[in-house]
């Protein structure tokens, strides 16, 4: 049988569920989820969650994601129009943070000069968001919330790229944003901080 939308997002439930419950990585998420939406046949969905709870099998055997499961709704911090989409600092500094709204794809660049950009009281337009960060003689810092899921892959090059964890949440909640960080830093830093959200305020984008 054919899969549609509404299958691959029942089976992409499953996953994020099975990552707040610490039983698969965020590598393996991404994995898993480029698997469901490139499904054509809810045979092809089959394998992603075969090793997970929350299925179920029908009477002809496929693997069918459990009714009586409770699946988490939408995250409230999904949705509205997207804010800038690149931030760069050339021999001076920027700053993203406050009440904004993260673009599926931002880029943001440091060449002799300093990034801010803080997620902690932002949007997102998608649940999945990119953020490309570029910091040459420059240094870039990432402030994130610990309830949002951040995948942190970049390269330092004679510089460093890391990702400092200040928070004892073991995993966000079901459903929550999406944010992969990427880039290099050459001669130059990018810091993701991932730490406790800060309580809102009415702050915008600068």
């Amino acid at each position: 049988m054919r899969a549609s939308n509404a299958d691959r997002e029942r089976f992409a439930q499953i996953l994020h569920n099975a990552l707040g419950e610490g039983r698969i990585t965020v590598e393996e998420l991404e994995e898993r989820l480029d698997t469901v939406y490139a499904a054509k046949t809810l045979k092809d969905l089959e394998p992603v969650v075969a090793d997970l709870p929350g299925v179920t099998a029908t009477p002809g055997g496929a693997i069918q994601p459990a009714q009586t499961q409770a699946v988490a709704g939408p995250d409230s911090r999904i949705g509205g129009t997207a804010g800038s989409q690149m931030s760069f600092a050339f021999m001076s500094g920027a700053s993203r943070k406050g009440s904004w709204v993260v673009p599926p794809q931002h880029t943001s660049v440091a060449f002799w000069g300093g990034v801010d950009i803080d997620l902690r009281n932002a949007r997102f337009a998608v649940k999945n968001s990119t953020i490309t960060a570029v910091a040459v003689m420059g240094g870039i810092d990432i402030v994130v919330p610990d309830d949002i899921v951040v995948d942190v892959s970049g390269i330092g090059i004679m510089g460093g790229f890391e990702l400092n964890d200040r928070s004892e949440r073991p995993a966000p909640p079901a459903g929550a944003p999406v944010v992969k960080i990427n880039g290099f830093a050459f001669w130059g830093g990018v810091t993701v901080i991932r730490k406790p959200r800060d309580k809102p305020t009415k702050q915008i984008e600068e």
